[in-house]
């Protein structure tokens, strides 16, 4: 039988069905969504349980002696071992919810640099690196003396691994690298850099945004100390995201933020923190956000991560042979491993008009500089046009987005 990705009938591609925002047209075209790694679409399962939430559950959490309270702490609670248990993590407690990605980045970069980064200190970044994953760590620095080292990258989009070992010195407090590359799909060997640091005592955080949809991750197998990822980009809403660390690093960090829920006891004269991971949850946290990103891993569990890495494979090989066949179309970057993202340019034509004439075509994508200036810097670029696939696309979205570069070429020729 034919693999799914080529038939795009029946098997994963048919979860596109699971989708309604996909059924809607724009422009009098059917929507094709190629913009997964900026926000996932998502599935009626996730939409539902969102509203069974407040619907049926709908309590603070943590501090009711009421049974509705409880409900809600529960499901709450399930939640986070779902999580635990997604990235399999040791412990329920390494599980920390925050609002995504970019504040799970923030927590480590102010509660982390508190502790741990004086004057004459290096954090390590590398140059493919997201804004949210360089401007906490340069603030850090401008309030500490400390310094920011760039890892920097080859002509294919890798990482030069030869350059990072040589950055890795009894200067360096802390490495923190994507797991994919936003704009380039570069894949990059976590667990070898996770050796490599750890060989000088180095903890490592690794962004995981773009990854968790995309592949199973093990973060006792990756070995790093903290990882991030965002729940919007694995089919959840928007704003719940994890902050995973391990239990010993988080029980020795300081508090990110102050308020109810992240206490123990307070007096005028002493406040007493509570254990983690409440240490770091002040206030009242997204609860139906956090159930609804149980249920989104649940579904994502269902189909299979293994399942969904071979579909998304077939599926970019696919996209990458069709538009490298398109004349004055450059893909951009060829590196060793790419997760389902393909950025290019089209000869002539800017990114952003590229973007226009595909969207009037029903084609969503993404155009500009992904918040990766100093990699288009590096790279001598201003902007590209990202194609970023999900386990609802399918070979019929990237003919279609091929017509439409097409087209593209044609209305600025």
């Amino acid at each position: 039988m034919e693999h799914p990705a080529r038939e795009g009938r029946g098997g994963i591609g048919a979860r596109r069905r699971d989708f309604p925002l996909l059924d809607e047209r724009f422009h009098g075209k059917p929507l094709v969504y190629l913009d997964s790694a900026a926000t996932t679409q998502k599935p009626r399962a996730v939409i539902g349980r969102l509203s069974r939430f407040y619907q049926d559950e709908n309590a603070n959490v943590q501090r009711g002696v009421y049974a509705l309270s409880e409900r809600a702490t529960d499901a709450y609670e399930s939640a986070r071992a779902t999580v635990q248990r997604f990235i399999n993590a040791a412990l329920p407690r390494e599980i920390v919810f925050v609002r995504g990605t970019t504040e799970a980045i923030n927590l480590v970069a102010a509660a982390w640099s508190a502790a741990h980064l004086r004057a004459g200190d290096e954090i390590v970044v590398s140059e493919m690196e997201q804004n949210s994953n360089i401007v906490p760590w340069q603030m850090a620095c401008e309030a500490t003396g400390a310094a920011l080292r760039v890892i920097p990258i080859d002509d294919r989009g890798d990482l030069r691994l030869d350059a990072f070992e040589l950055l890795l010195t009894d200067r360096t407090r802390l490495v923190s690298i994507a797991h994919v590359s936003n704009a380039l799909g570069t894949v990059n060997p976590v667990r070898e850099i996770v050796q490599r640091a750890h060989a000088h005592g180095i903890p490592v955080l690794v962004d995981g945004a773009q990854a968790v949809a995309h592949g199973c991750v093990d973060v006792r197998e990756l070995g790093c100390d903290f990882y991030a990822f965002s729940g919007h980009k694995v089919f959840a809403p928007t704003g719940i995201g994890v902050l995973y660390g391990r239990a010993a690093i988080l029980d020795a960090l300081p508090p990110y933020q102050a308020g109810g829920g992240m206490i123990r006891s307070v007096t005028f004269d002493r406040t007493q923190y509570a254990d983690v991971p409440a240490r770091f949850e002040a206030g009242t946290p997204d609860i139906g956000g956090a159930v609804a990103l149980g249920c989104a891993i649940d579904y994502l569990n269902a189909i299979g991560v293994d399942e969904v890495a071979s579909y998304e494979r077939d599926l970019l090989d696919y996209a990458t042979a069709a538009l490298s066949e398109v004349p004055g179309v450059r893909i951009i970057g060829a590196p060793a491993r790419r997760a389902a993202i393909l950025s290019f340019v089209v000869e002539g034509v800017h990114a952003h008009d590229v973007g226009t004439v595909l969207d009037r075509e029903g084609v969503a994508v993404r155009a500009g500089h992904h918040c990766c200036q100093p990699l288009m810097a590096r790279l001598g670029l201003a902007a590209t046009v990202r194609a970023s696939l999900a386990l609802y696309n399918t070979r019929a979205d990237v003919d279609a987005l091929v017509a439409a570069v097409v087209r593209a070429r044609e209305v600025f020729a």
